[in-house]
């Protein structure tokens, strides 16, 4: 059980990190701006701790006794789970708005590709290592 748990986190901040580069490379890219995003966070340590570490924490979703023959809808389930979370607390806590309406328009489907980076980089790391 302490391999699946280990396991687990490990994916969660491997999907964190897979995540927030694609997040960050979106904004230097001008890809989210020019689709009307308009949160380009700076790649720096302080930014990426607190996403690789909720990213673990995620992870142990990934020991809930569902889905257990495919660990790809597992991880988009979980991701699905992570944006409403975001959608709804995080983004609002943050000053920006329920559904990240300061962020733009698109903010939302903007979170929903990003956590589902999450979700399907957790499981290929889950499913590599099994």
């Amino acid at each position: 059980m302490a391999k699946k748990i280990i396991l687990s986190l490990v994916a969660g901040v491997i999907g964190g990190l897979v995540n927030s580069l694609g997040l960050w490379g979106s904004g230097v890219l001008g890809i989210s701006t020019a689709l009307g995003f308009t949160m380009t966070p700076h790649l720096s340590l302080p930014w990426l701790a607190p996403r690789l570490f909720q990213g673990g924490i995620w992870g142990l979703a990934f020991l809930l006794p569902f889905w257990t023959t495919s660990y790809y809808k597992k991880g988009m389930v979980i991701a699905i789970a992570q944006a409403i979370v975001m959608l709804v607390i995080i983004f609002p806590k943050m000053g920006f708005g329920f559904y990240g309406a300061q962020l733009g328009a698109t903010a939302p489907l903007f979170v929903f590709v990003f956590t589902s980076f999450w979700g399907l980089s957790a499981a290929a790391f889950l499913k590599a290592t099994r």
